[in-house]
């Protein structure tokens, strides 16, 4: 029998690949339906594999060396003893307190061995949903990261987003950043992320992730958006973000941002990778949901702000009608999600954009009857009072097979 682990990550790609391509997952009500239009997941690993063995070669290169930029003290390495797999479907990449050697830092002898990996030349995304599931290390001078470079790079200006970054000295916090030219080094432009009452990254797996369309790139953690990035934030430099970047996963020692391990830090130090995909809908920036008379679901307004009504209006091809699929079964749009107000499970329930929490009003299924369906409350998306006026909120309500709950992705 496959393990729970295994089946629930084969439930999450069936329903990734399915929902923005007008497929069917849940319930019976799905059965029959079309098969995807267009491919979701461009990029994924769970790392399942022989504990002790490397990850996969054809997904990831190893880089080796030091970074001279950051004044880090560690020592990148090949092989598999700083990156390899568990055996229960994680990567482990391993920080030991060790000299590499025969091999000189720039600044002196390298006092610590770590791991560093990247897709270049064997995947590179643009735009869609980047995630990955992971447990950080702790202690004073950890410097662990999931981030991406434009290509080909010449940094600054070929760009860098920092889906996750995390300095050992903020065990609650974890950050996000762009850097491109004008903007780069300590002049990034981010924001942060802390956990509730204290808590520490270390103690359990999170989700860190991007949602990335032209023009925009908005953050979260566990599904919940803490902030979301524009040119209009450059104050007139280079968006240099609508372009291919590869993936890179690794784990510093020391450097200019966290400082350099102390005698707290316990060595060897772990950052556990769960998963790692990358996630689009059709076309760059996720597709349109068109129902009654042709027209599309929308943001009112483009209004990313949370409460925002969800309507009906004519398609126009902006992002507010750019709807890509979620891995948690969500619809999600200008980096946020549709969502069921106030948890509504009544005939007349609005929906509106909120910030994704994974809550069971944010779950969507896409049926071959080409309805869109709340599983929590077993009803249809609708459009109030079967008008087709540009404006009209749309709700929840019992599946009647009305024109008015009939939508087509794509």
């Amino acid at each position: 029998m496959a393990s729970p682990r295994l089946l629930r990550r084969c439930l999450l790609a069936a329903l990734s690949a399915a929902l923005i391509g007008s497929a069917a997952v849940g319930p019976a009500r799905a059965q029959g339906a079309a098969p995807a239009a267009a491919a979701v997941t461009t990029f994924s690993d769970t790392f399942d594999g022989p504990a002790g063995s490397g990850a996969d070669p054809s997904k990831w290169t190893l880089e080796t060396g030091d970074n001279v930029n950051n004044h880090e003290r560690q020592y990148y390495t090949s092989g598999t003893r700083n990156a390899a797999l568990d055996g229960q479907g994680h990567l482990v990449i391993t920080a030991r307190k060790e000299n590499p050697a025969g091999y000189q830092c720039w600044y002196g002898s390298c006092q610590y061995t770590s791991a560093r990996l990247n897709t270049a030349g064997k995947f590179h995304a643009q735009y869609g949903h980047v995630e990955a599931r992971m447990k950080i290390p702790r202690g004073q001078g950890m410097w662990p990261a999931f981030w991406m470079l434009g290509t080909p790079v010449n940094w600054p200006d070929s760009g860098e987003i920092d889906v996750m970054e995390n300095v050992g000295f903020e065990p609650s916090a974890v950050h996000g950043t762009i850097h491109g030219p004008g903007y780069s080094g300590s002049g990034g432009i981010g924001a942060g992320y802390s956990l509730p009452n204290g808590q520490a990254f270390a103690d359990a797996f999170h989700t860190f992730a991007v949602d990335w369309a032209p023009d925009s790139i908005t953050w979260s953690v566990d599904g919940n958006v803490y902030q979301r990035r524009t040119p209009a934030d450059l104050g007139g430099r280079t968006w240099v973000f609508n372009k291919p970047f590869f993936l890179i996963l690794n784990l510093a020692v020391g450097g200019y941002w966290p400082g350099d391990p102390d005698g707290s830090t316990r060595f060897p130090q772990q950052l556990v990778v769960d998963s790692v995909s990358v996630t689009t809908g059709t076309g760059a920036a996720g597709a349109p949901i068109r129902g009654l008379a042709g027209k599309c679901v929308d943001v009112a307004g483009a209004n990313p702000a949370n409460g925002t009504p969800v309507q009906l209006y004519d398609c126009n091809g902006t992002g507010a009608q750019a709807w890509t699929a979620g891995p948690d079964g969500t619809l999600r749009a200008l980096g946020k999600c549709l969502d069921v107000t106030g948890n509504g499970t009544a005939d007349g329930s609005a929906v509106q954009l909120w910030d994704c929490t994974g809550g069971p009003n944010q779950k969507w299924t896409v049926t071959g009857a080409h309805d869109i369906v709340n599983p929590q409350a077993d009803k249809c998306l609708d459009v109030t009072g079967n008008s087709s006026a540009n404006g009209t909120r749309l709700q929840i309500w019992t599946c009647t097979g009305g024109a008015n709950q009939k939508w087509t992705v794509g």
